[in-house]
């Protein structure tokens, strides 16, 4: 089996080029060798040379931010690019495996949404992420979209880096409380990948949308104080005092680009048709904060 792999140098992308390569040959690809989404000639001359039976689409624009103010890039990665790959998926006979996000909802309420539940964007990048959904189920190729959220890996920057940096330089950080959500591995989320593309494969009636998150749910409050202290727990030299992680409404941080409140979603379609168990989000995280600590007390 045949895949290309789009976007392999982010963090999902670097953890798919392990994953799926122990059910396929990989032709991993970035933006400076045919792999740009922003290119449509490039890219689509990439698909046609490799001609592969399952296209992952790991590469977006994800700059939450300069969305707002760039929309037309930010519509041809997200939308105009995936709806590309899902015309020469269906072309092929191909699975289009492609990654999508919680800001194609509006965060109202405490519950956590199901895959059929009305999307309502935010925020142009949002809106671009559903834009590309939309288009590659409109294809009418066989496909997994797989809706996540808070993603992180220990290659490269993330928010547990960044609290770890700034609680060894400040007294007191100030944190968002009322944004939940579930902090999600990139590891995890190339090995489910794998899984499904395997099982999509010998059984093509699994196509369709699905949520894949941790299990559990968190703030980023209280995501930034577990790090801390578990940092902390480990003999690394923390400044800032346990009771100095301030909680703070979204209202207190203004971004140009709307966020989500509530990011929470239900992951009971895949796991009960995939026969998979999602781990809670603490077990990922401390995986990757031992990766990263090794070497710092």
């Amino acid at each position: 089996m045949k895949i290309l792999l789009l976007g392999k140098n982010g963090q999902l992308g670097w953890e798919l080029q392990r994953s799926l390569s122990v059910i396929g040959d990989v032709v991993a690809l970035d933006r400076h060798n045919g792999g740009d989404l922003g290119n449509r000639e490039a890219l689509l001359a990439a698909v046609q040379a490799v001609s592969p039976q399952v296209i992952v689409n790991a590469a977006a624009y994800t700059a939450v931010d300069k969305a707002e103010s760039d929309a037309d890039t930010a519509r041809a990665i997200n939308a105009q690019a995936p709806a590309l790959l899902a015309i020469e998926a269906q072309r092929l006979g191909a699975l289009l495996v492609h990654y999508s996000t919680d800001y194609v909802f509006d965060g109202s309420g405490s519950h956590a949404r199901a895959e059929d539940a009305a999307i309502a964007p935010l925020s142009v990048y949002g809106s671009t992420k559903a834009e590309g959904e939309d288009a590659i189920r409109a294809s009418g190729c066989q496909h997994l979209i797989l809706r996540t959220s808070w993603v992180y890996a220990a290659r490269g920057g993330n928010f547990a880096k960044t609290m770890l940096r700034l609680a060894k330089e400040r007294e007191q950080l100030k944190v968002i409380v009322d944004q939940v959500g579930a902090p999600t591995g990139a590891d995890l989320l190339a090995d489910l990948s794998a899984h499904m593309v395997r099982a999509t494969r010998a059984n093509p009636a699994l196509s369709g949308t699905y949520h894949a998150v941790a299990g559990g749910e968190t703030s980023w409050h209280a995501y930034a104080r577990f790090v801390i202290e578990f940092a902390r727990a480990r003999g690394i030299d923390i400044k800032v005092a346990a009771d100095q992680i301030l909680a703070i409404p979204t209202s207190d941080y203004p971004t140009p680009a709307t966020r989500p409140l509530n990011s929470r979603l239900a992951t009971a379609k895949l796991q009960q048709r995939f026969g998979l168990t999602l781990p809670h989000w603490q077990r990922g995280v401390e995986r990757m904060l031992e990766e990263i600590l090794q070497g710092q007390s």
